[in-house]
């Protein structure tokens, strides 16, 4: 003891202590595998639920003018784009509300890009993304492959589940690096307040109509990646994936022989 200070060492010969994370076998051959820090199924559901508010608060702005044009101008009688009708229970809030669904969209995107950034921020001093995210040539090079075992709804639920394939990685590093990047960047671009300091961005995207259909776009391929990514969860073993992103532990199955058809990780 120094100055109030209790000094502990590992007795010589002694074994150091387990890690808490390390793989842990089941009965059957299964593996339990820890796939998911804390900050990152907290960031996960935090992104559900503002991406839930977003979308549908965004149906209601978009409903006040159903049209999508390029350009500065709207183009009265040949849109680029009609949007038919949007059932209220998709709305938010429940009818048509064009200033209420103005304040739950700026609210929850600033808790989107605020969760994005530490998220991001995480990735990469944890070196996260390096190692579970950024394709490697290796995985690039098994790319049709890959494709073909997905066309054929073939998924591991061995060891070869540890690790994200391919497909992927590359749709992560897609939706991470572009799509809500041209999310964000659209939405500032038609933002007022930014407008009064950064009215730049409008320039960039080629006007208010292009920056609007843009951020559509953009919306609807959030919307196209979670309704697969849904069904891939489900696809794959729901109570597994859920579990992993709630307690950080994915159950890894034992090899199968290479003939049978199996089924994996979509979380």
């Amino acid at each position: 003891m120094t100055d109030g200070v209790i000094e502990t060492t590992t007795p010589p010969g002694a074994d150091p202590a387990p890690d808490r994370h390390a793989d842990r076998p089941l009965p059957g051959g299964r593996v339990d595998t820890y796939r998911h820090p804390p900050l990152v199924r907290i960031s996960h559901w935090l992104n559900v639920t503002a991406v839930v508010v977003l979308i549908m608060s965004g149906l209601n702005i978009l409903l006040a003018h159903p049209h999508l044009d390029w350009g500065t101008d709207t183009n009265f009688g040949n849109h680029w784009l009609d949007i038919p009708p949007i059932p209220n229970w998709l709305l938010l809030p429940q009818g048509r509300n064009l200033a209420e669904a103005r304040h739950w969209h700026f609210f929850f995107a600033w808790v989107f890009v605020i969760n994005g950034l530490i998220y991001l921020a995480y990735g990469f001093i944890s070196r996260r993304f390096n190692g579970r995210l950024w394709p490697s040539r290796a995985d690039l090079a098994g790319f049709w492959p890959s494709v073909k075992e997905h066309a054929r709804f073939h998924f591991p639920k061995d060891e070869e589940a540890r690790n994200y394939n391919v497909i992927q990685k590359l749709t992560y590093v897609f939706m991470i690096l572009v799509v809500l990047p041209m999310m964000l960047i659209t939405g500032l671009s038609m933002s007022p307040g930014f407008n009064a300091v950064g009215g730049f961005l409008l320039d960039i995207m080629g006007g208010r109509q292009s920056a609007r259909t843009l951020h559509f776009i953009s919306g609807a391929l959030i919307v196209g990646f979670i309704v697969v990514h849904v069904g891939l969860v489900v696809w794959t073993g729901f109570v597994n994936n859920m579990r992993a992103m709630i307690t950080g532990w994915f159950v890894l199955e034992p090899s199968a022989p290479a003939n049978d058809d199996h089924k994996g990780d979509a979380s």
